[in-house]
Order: structure tokens, then C-alpha cells, then sequence
């Protein structure tokens, strides 16, 4: 539903934006949420010691490792549609164990997406663009992704607690900041 919504009002801006108006502003947005979700992705990846890559919290769930492999798989699949290329990773990374492998693969979509959000517009976001079967705007799948990260790094937020890891996100909010504490 917050899916949907997000969508919806990202569309209602850029559509009602004068022509003259449209510019980068949503898209610059979109660029900067997208940035901290893939942030997330790749220091939980660099931050889970290698030895609970394989630790899950009950044998219905995914592994760590397998939440930073699907979250991998899902950003490159949706970034190569939003580009209207064929997706450039041939693995299935939620099956990779290795913690080198999947932190490289992490940088590697943050890499590649990065480049995709950095190239829209507020007018290329409402370009419609292939969505399985169906015809989205890229809007959608731009955000679709944002969501999907965010919701996959809540899952390993869980797992990295479980494990006395403290999570990326967590640290962050904890450092000193310069100039407060002085």
C-alpha cells in the first residue's frame, strides 16, 4: 500500500508540473532515497561478520546472506527495465554464501542503479517502460526499488541484532556529531 501511494504521488507531481517546470527536482529525490537504501545494502553486507552470513532466524527464512543476494537480484532486474536493457547480472545471488562476493555484487548494483537514477529527469520518470507483461511509469520501478531495499534492510536489520551486530543505519544515528558536542 505505501508502495502504491509513494507511486501515485511521485506521478501527480511530475504530471502536474508545467513543461517549463520540469526539471530534476523529483528525480533528484528519488536519487537521494535510492542512495541511502543502496548505502544500507552494501554496510549491512561489509558490516555482517562472514561467519553468520549463513545465519537465519528460523529455517522458513532466508539466510543473511540470501536477504543481501534477493535484494541484489531484485535492484538489478528492476534498474535494467527502468533503463530498457537486459538485466547485466546473469547469477542468482540469493544462492552466493560468500561474504566478498555479495559485498562486490552489492557495490556493483549501487554502481549501476546509482547511474540509472542519476539519469532521469522529472519528464523520463513518467515514460512508460515494460513491467513484466505489463507497461508501468519508470517512476514506478524507481521507487518500487527504493521500497523493496528498504524493506529487505529492515529484515536484516532483525538478523544483525540477533547476532549483537549493531546495524549501519544504528551507528550512523549514534556517532557524535561534529560541532553538537562540543
Amino acid at each position: 500500500m505505501t508502495r502504491v501511494l509513494m507511486t501515485t504521488c511521485a506521478f501527480l507531481l511530475v504530471a502536474a508540473l508545467p513543461a517549463s517546470a520540469q526539471s530534476r527536482a523529483i528525480a533528484e529525490v528519488l536519487e537521494r532515497s535510492a542512495a541511502g537504501s543502496f548505502r544500507n545494502l552494501t554496510e549491512s553486507a561489509e558490516k555482517m561478520p562472514e561467519a553468520e552470513y549463513g545465519f537465519q532466524a528460523t529455517k522458513e527464512t532466508r539466510t543473511f546472506a540470501a536477504f543481501v543476494g534477493h535484494t541484489i537480484n531484485s535492484a538489478y532486474n528492476n534498474c535494467s527495465r527502468a533503463k530498457g536493457e537486459a538485466n547485466p547480472n546473469t547469477a542468482n545471488l540469493e544462492q552466493e554464501t560468500s561474504k566478498a562476493a555479495l559485498v562486490a555484487a552489492a557495490r556493483a548494483v549501487q554502481a549501476y542503479c546509482g547511474a540509472v537514477y542519476a539519469a532521469q529527469n522529472d519528464q523520463t520518470l513518467t515514460e512508460m517502460v515494460a513491467a513484466g507483461q505489463n507497461q508501468a511509469p519508470r517512476v514506478q520501478l524507481l521507487t518500487n526499488i527504493i521500497a523493496h531495499n528498504n524493506n529487505e534492510y529492515g529484515q536484516k536489520v532483525i538478523l544483525m541484532r540477533l547476532r549483537g551486530v549493531v546495524p549501519p543505519t544504528t551507528e550512523r544515528a549514534q556517532a557524535p556529531r561534529p560541532g553538537l558536542n562540543d
